[in-house]
């Protein structure tokens, strides 16, 4: 077994560039960086403001925690969009295979432990 290593999320951050328009079509090598590998996933970081896609993981749940800034994370939950907002110090467990989305006017740090592989659709799911 490999000895564990700890890893500096300050340090981290400072490798990301802050997108200040993400949408939905921006690549995630644009604002976000994995920081660890985490099962069949990794554990990444992302600076950005702006919107995302919609993005599911149908392997398992994904942990999203906010280190700075604020978000609102758009669920869809029996065909309805189901808005939490998220501030600095708050996480989310995302159920598997649910679809969800970002708003964030002003710019967050997340971080997150994502499955893969991760579906990705700019327009809301049917």
């Amino acid at each position: 077994m490999d000895r564990p290593i700890p890893k500096s999320i300050d340090e981290a951050f400072a490798g990301v560039n802050f997108l200040a328009e993400r949408t939905p079509e921006s690549q995630d090598e644009e604002f976000s960086a994995r920081v660890a590998p985490y099962r069949d996933g990794g554990v990444f970081v992302s600076h950005y403001a702006g919107n995302s896609e919609w993005e599911r993981h149908p392997v398992g749940d994904e942990v999203v925690a906010v280190v700075d800034g604020a978000t609102t994370m758009f669920l869809l939950i029996d065909g309805d969009e189901v808005a939490q907002a998220l501030g600095p110090g708050e996480l989310v467990v995302v159920p598997q295979d649910t679809w969800h989305r970002f708003e964030t006017p002003d710019g967050v740090k997340v971080v997150s432990v994502t499955p893969q592989p991760t579906d990705h659709q700019v327009d809301r799911p049917d």
